[in-house]
């Protein structure tokens, strides 16, 4: 399953693509799973999905819904979902055509946002040549798209050539922030909603993206790499393109009005997924940082003033994409733990104990 440039198992490589006609999705019922032993922050931890490749879930602003990309049933790649907080009352919300990643929920959960290549066919774009070792394809074809919360009226809100995704909502929902080559390099700018009054907010060479907003809407969390010397020489080869090795991503935040970069970690490793905790003091992220060989990831917080790391979840095979609540009560993410067959990948919630 690919979405938004991340992995499971050696990278949750993310990008979609839905078939023409699909069955109804795998149903699903709440079950309570078992918290291994260090996930001490966890309460009454529950699976969601049951089934398939399911991934970036995000809760809406009253954390009454998730919206989420999906491999199910006959779908060939990624569709995107919507589902109540316990797991029912699943809905295909994305157009069923061409490929499609990374969506969030309007603050006042009358719209969604996500990215899609519908325009340019309805099948699942080539996938990435994995000749010159692991990489991800950037899509030329992907923009990013506005609908009603029901998947009705969908409204084009980018239209440079080139890729264009990972966008998400602030809180304050005065801006959406997405990621962009549309200057050459992968770089991050905000948008108003309807897609106007474009402002670039990185420009460093290397890969900026899957940034999210502090609950306050005044900074940033994101991944990005920094390549030098000959590793950048080989970004911006692969960029050429149209393609990206992300192996070696750092957490990051950010003031929106200083737009200093601070860089939170330097581990070499594949950090992502960075979300705020929302006292804004903190940012949980997965990494493969505790695994020599770089296949395992888990979940981590890391605090911004101390740059000190905690471990949070112990699953031995993949934990990633997570995101709390707007008041601090529940932590949703995926995870391939309690699969019923190898390459699963389903969503989780759990109560958060601080």
């Amino acid at each position: 399953m690919k979405s938004c440039v991340i992995l499971i198992g050696v990278f949750l490589a993310l990008t979609g693509c839905l078939n023409k006609t699909s069955k109804q999705p795998i149903s699903v019922v709440q079950s309570g799973v078992n918290i291994l032993k260090g996930e001490t922050h966890f309460k009454n931890l529950r699976q969601l999905t049951f089934g398939g490749e399911n991934a970036e879930a995000y809760f809406s602003y009253n954390a009454n819904k998730l919206i989420f990309q999906s491999t199910r049933n006959d779908m060939e790649c990624d569709a995107i979902f919507t589902m109540n907080a316990d797991g029912s009352d699943v809905k295909m919300v994305s157009s069923g055509k061409g490929s499609t990643t990374c969506s969030f929920i309007a603050p006042d959960s009358k719209s969604i946002i996500y990215a899609s290549t519908h325009l340019e066919g309805e099948e699942c774009p080539p996938k990435a040549d994995m000749s010159q070792g692991y990489v991800w394809a950037l899509y030329k074809s992907y923009d990013i798209f506005k609908a009603n919360i029901d998947g009705t009226n969908i409204t084009r809100l980018t239209e440079t050539p080139g890729y264009d995704a990972e966008a998400v909502y602030s809180p304050k929902g005065d801006k959406i922030i997405f990621t962009s080559v549309r200057t050459g390099d992968l770089e991050l700018f905000l948008m108003d909603p309807d897609g106007s009054n474009i402002e670039q907010v990185t420009d460093i060479p290397g890969y900026d993206g899957g940034a999210f907003f502090s609950l306050d809407g005044e900074w940033i969390c994101w991944r990005a790499s920094r390549p030098q010397g000959e590793e950048l020489e080989d970004y911006k080869n692969l960029l050429k393109a149209g393609l990206i090795r992300p192996s070696k991503l750092e957490i990051f935040v950010m003031n929106l009005k200083e737009l200093n970069p601070i860089q939170l970690t330097n581990n070499g490793a594949a950090n992502f997924g960075p979300y705020f905790h929302p006292d804004s003091k903190k940012v949980i992220f997965a990494s493969n940082m505790d695994d020599p060989e770089k296949r395992n990831f888990d979940l981590y917080m890391v605090d911004i003033k101390t740059r000190k790391i905690e471990r949070l979840t112990y699953n031995p095979t993949f934990d990633g994409f997570p995101m709390f609540s707007h008041d601090g009560k529940k932590l949703v993410f995926a995870s391939n733990r309690n699969n019923s067959q190898q390459g699963e990948t389903n969503i989780f919630i759990a109560d958060w104990i601080d």
